[in-house]
């Protein structure tokens, strides 16, 4: 099984009142399965989708790194054409340095094998 890695780059991570983020991304094929999020904090998380799709969420806005690096969860939330196809919770690990590009698939495999 290969894991695919595709680059989001137009999505939106939104912030309630309360802290809370929600990120808004393109609904892809399938749903998700066992997801988690690797964030650094810096400009760039890796959303692990399922255990053969990667997501590298580009460019995390500034303005809600330090939220995105505290929180234990975030609500996804797949969009296609502004309609709701699925949302889901994702667990989001605080990592020292994400994986350079290459090793993101291999990574993506090695953490969905532990955790079935």
């Amino acid at each position: 099984m290969s894991a695919m890695v595709e680059v989001e780059n137009h999505y939106d991570i939104l912030k309630n009142s309360e802290g809370e983020l929600l990120v808004a991304i393109k609904a892809r094929m399938g749903g998700s399965e066992r997801p988690k999020i690797l964030y650094d904090g810096q400009d760039q998380a890796l959303l692990y989708r399922s255990v053969d799709q990667t997501i590298v969420l580009d460019y995390i806005n500034p303005g809600v790194r330090e939220t995105f690096a505290n929180i234990r969860q975030v609500l996804v939330v797949e969009l296609r054409d502004d309609d709701i196809v699925r949302e889901y919770m994702v667990p989001v690990r605080r990592v020292a340095k994400l994986p350079v590009p290459g090793e993101i698939a291999s990574i993506a495999m090695d953490a969905l094998d532990k955790i079935q």
